[in-house]
Order: C-alpha cells, then structure tokens, then sequence
C-alpha cells in the first residue's frame, strides 16, 4: 500500500474542522488483524517569496502557539488546488503577488497524515494591496537579505522545520548557495 493511499476497506470515523480520523482492519504477519488508523488533513503551502533582491519573511502570532517566524502560508481550503492556496495565502498575509511561481519542494513530514508541506517560489512579488488577515493572525512582514535567509536555520521560533536541513546544507555548500540563488533571483 501507498503511503499516499488509503486502502479501500478504510473507514472515515471522525470528520473534525481540519482532520479526517480513517480506520481499517489490516492483517498482520502472523494472520491475526490489528485496527490501524490515519489521519488526514488539507496541505499546508509556504511560499518563499522574493521582493526585489530581498526575500519577504513573517514574524507572527496566533492565540494558540508563541510567536514564531514563517513564510507566508497556510492550510488548503478543502478541495483548493495547491497553487490557489499558495497565492490566495501570500495574497491574504502580505498583500503581495506574484506572475512567477512554481513548486520548489513537496515534503510529507508524518507518514500517519495525509498532508503535504509544500513549498513554492515566487519571484518577482509585488505589493497591490494591504494584507487581509484571519481574525486569529498578527503579522508583521519584513524583507531579509540571503545571508539572513540561510540563518533561519538558527532561528528556534522558525515555524518552517521541514526546510532547515536544505538551508544548512546550502551553508556549508557554497555551490549549492549559487543554485538556489539563481532558482531565487532569475
């Protein structure tokens, strides 16, 4: 079986706001069966937005967690296609857009989820509005050169964990820097 496929004979036993709650029965090695279980919830997107030569990062808070540091991004509405949901977040938290954005990575980070992190980038943003924010958002925006990018990953309230090992290793890869510079700034 997939990772990304639940089997047919899985049942949906909880509907919640955000996360589905699937069970099935599945045979075990020895014969016996064991009840197992997986969540699923809309994908979360992140946007690696570049302003000029800066790049647009998020100090924010919401009423259930610290302030932390971010990308702008969020949860898919239901049946939202990722891209929609990229722009549509960028949109609503910055008031920035973009005519040049495209999928830099798709990360699974929990193999009992069904949930993808994705991450785009979006060159050449521009401000046409005054961002929207959720009722449970403070967001402030700030431009961060790539020096300062590269250290988020010394950055213990950055929120966008699945990304910190690429940015080590662009630390210590210049070659890689140069790379990603390009996919960056054109």
């Amino acid at each position: 079986m997939s990772l990304n496929k639940l089997p047919q004979n899985a049942k949906l036993v909880f509907k919640g706001k955000i996360f589905d709650v699937w069970q099935w029965e599945q045979e075990m090695f020895d014969g016996t069966t064991e009840i197992f279980e997986r969540l699923m919830r809309p994908n979360s997107e992140c946007v690696i937005a570049v302003v000029e030569n800066k790049i647009l990062i998020l100090n924010q808070k919401q009423p259930d967690r610290d302030p932390f540091t971010s990308f702008p991004g969020g949860r898919n509405d239901r049946n939202e296609e990722d891209i929609a949901a990229a722009k549509r977040e960028l949109l609503e938290e910055t008031g920035y857009v973009s005519d040049d954005i495209f999928l830099w990575k798709k990360i699974r980070p929990v193999s009992k989820i069904e949930w993808n992190v994705n991450y785009f980038i979006a060159r050449n943003c521009k401000k046409i509005q005054e961002p929207k924010l959720d009722s449970g958002e403070k967001i402030e925006s700030r431009l961060i050169d790539f020096d300062e990018f590269l250290m988020l990953s010394e950055d213990k309230t950055f929120r966008d964990r699945e990304i910190i090992a690429d940015l080590y290793h662009m630390r210590i890869h210049p070659e890689e820097q140069e790379e990603f510079k390009k996919l960056l700034f054109g």
